[in-house]
């Protein structure tokens, strides 16, 4: 049954005709994203849901989106989605960071500009037959200090046209290295140096708890005297009510404001300032941005519909087309080693250590992680999945750590998951064959070769005769079925497991038989999805 997805703010008609190219059914409402009772009786239908920024995807549509597998955001800023609440139900929500980059770049460009030589009000002042040439006094960019808050993908854009425009670029991004900073041509400093130096200064970062109300009377007092402040990034990053008294009092002596902190912004005190250029949300209103931006959603959805391929995910590792197919059968062996350990483990779990050997370490280790910690949890709470799973294990409580290494072995490459309670570590070792099958490796620090079954029996016994006997003849009599025995152990006479691959679940009471032999420790049954996912 081929994916459907519902796009419900305006998108280009392209973008409509390259999800039906993909496979994808399509319905295209619109006007619906407004609507939010209708969107709510509705949205249970979908597997995708496309928006812009008139959908709100509330933690209450989220609740009735029981088949929606990922949210596409044709655009960059994602705070219009509740993503804790997406995650937290395994919805993965993507924006596209991409599209509209260059088209912000240069519209903060543009207001820097605008506010340095006043353009609106000498445009509007002489549209009325006035000629005010003494009025309009601007200043150069050329030679003054460009401050970059926030140096991504936007932020990197206008840095190299403030270089392009002979300023002296400065930077604060905790992310930036010395090395990309030297590429661009720019000096990364951190943020109070940033806002002594600057003589503009332009936001280039996301909305979040940390940078909200980041340009406040506070930061404003560090900067210089005449300072002119860009935004066309969010409208929660400036305290608007303190931008207003710096402007009054000359100490901020201009900015371009193209976002707000409420939107749409119909009334706003900074309207009617002379020292102020305002826009409505004008970042990447271009025909070339907004078409890029409804292509590359559809095509990014269309990908993870239909190919598994995961990219520019908020809360989910990236997946390309090209590694989906080479890594999809490690994402199921790492997912297979964690439900293996998650279903022999009733106590809490406190550690959780991976390691990738050999081939495996050089692939995409987060997309593998997040399949462990999936299996790991899906036997307490059966609706995890690769998404909400690391959200789960951080507010467990659970500690996390994964290590890589080079070829140590005779694979070449596998993955060990070892986990901690507070009274016992156990640890599992697979590797994936050329078929692309999982197999289980090490038990228990005790080497087997075990293939992955749907339904299996593990027990645990002191190494001593008669053990496979009585495995048999106890299955035998009560007509199950042995697809597959492995048997391994640490030394002779010591610790030692049996991994049965059975053709149908072991009934509770051949495991109860099996489980007041005294020469049987544990006998657990399994269950593996090896059809999923």
């Amino acid at each position: 049954m081929a994916p459907r997805v519902l796009v419900s703010d305006k998108l280009s008609p392209t973008a409509v005709q390259i999800f039906k190219d993909r496979g994808v059914e399509v319905d295209y409402l619109p006007d619906i994203g407004k609507d939010k009772e209708k969107l709510a009786e509705i949205i249970g239908e979908y597997d995708g849901l496309a928006i812009r920024s008139a959908t709100k995807v509330t933690a209450k549509l989220i609740e009735a989106a029981t088949n929606l597998k990922v949210v596409g955001r044709a655009g960059i800023g994602v705070d219009n989605v509740d993503i804790p609440a997406a995650s937290r139900r395994g919805i993965i929500v993507m924006n596209t960071p991409f599209g509209n980059s260059i088209t912000t770049a240069e519209h903060a460009v543009s207001l820097m500009f605008a506010v340095a030589r006043q353009i609106p009000e000498a445009n509007a002042s002489t549209h009325a037959g006035k000629w005010e040439k003494n009025r309009f006094m601007g200043v150069e960019i050329t030679g003054k200090t460009l401050g970059v808050v926030g140096c991504g993908n936007i932020g990197s854009i206008v840095a190299t046209r403030g270089v392009g425009l002979k300023m002296h670029v400065i930077a604060f991004d905790p992310f930036l290295s010395e090395k990309r900073a030297v590429e661009l041509g720019i000096e990364k400093v951190e943020l109070d140096e940033l806002l002594a130096r600057a003589d503009f200064i332009t936001l280039h970062t996301p909305l979040t708890d940390k940078t909200r109300n980041l340009i406040n009377a506070k930061s404003i007092a560090r900067m210089k005297d005449g300072v002119r402040i860009i935004n066309c990034a969010r409208g929660g990053l400036i305290v608007e009510k303190d931008l207003i008294d710096a402007l009054k009092s000359g100490k901020v002596a201009g900015a371009g404001i193209d976002v707000f902190e409420t939107e749409p912004a119909t009334e706003n005190p900074l309207f009617g300032m002379e020292n102020v250029v305002c826009t409505p949300h004008l970042g990447a209103a271009t025909s070339e941005a907004q078409e890029n931006v409804a292509l590359q959603v559809a095509e990014q959805m269309s990908d993870y519909l239909i190919k598994g391929a995961v990219t520019n995910a908020i809360n989910m590792p990236s997946i390309t087309a090209e590694e989906a197919p080479r890594l999809k059968p490690f994402i199921k062996l790492a997912e297979v080693l964690g439900a293996f350990v998650g279903q022999v483990t009733d106590d809490a779990i406190k550690e959780v250590e991976i390691l990738f050997d050999g081939q495996v370490a050089t692939m995409n280790t987060r997309a593998l992680v997040s399949a462990a910690l999936a299996g790991l949890i899906r036997p307490q709470v059966a609706d995890v999945n690769m998404v909400s799973a690391p959200i789960m294990a951080k507010e467990r409580g659970v500690i996390l750590s994964e290590i890589k290494r080079d070829k140590s072995g005779v694979f070449d490459g596998y993955i060990k998951l070892t986990v901690k309670t507070a009274t016992k570590t156990r640890a599992i070792a697979g590797t994936c064959f050329s078929d692309g099958k999982p197999r289980f490796i090490q038990i228990k620090g005790i080497n087997l070769e075990a293939e992955v079954g749907e339904h299996m029996l593990y027990t645990t016994n002191q190494d001593a005769p008669g053990i496979i006997g009585l495995l048999g003849t106890v299955l035998g009599k009560s007509d199950v079925n042995i697809a597959n025995f492995q048997l391994g152990r640490n030394r002779a006479g010591g610790d030692a497991i049996a991994l049965l691959y059975l053709d149908a679940p072991i009934p509770e009471d051949v495991l109860a038989e099996l489980r007041s032999n005294p020469k049987i420790d544990s006998a657990k049954p399994l269950h593996f999805d090896i059809n999923g996912g």
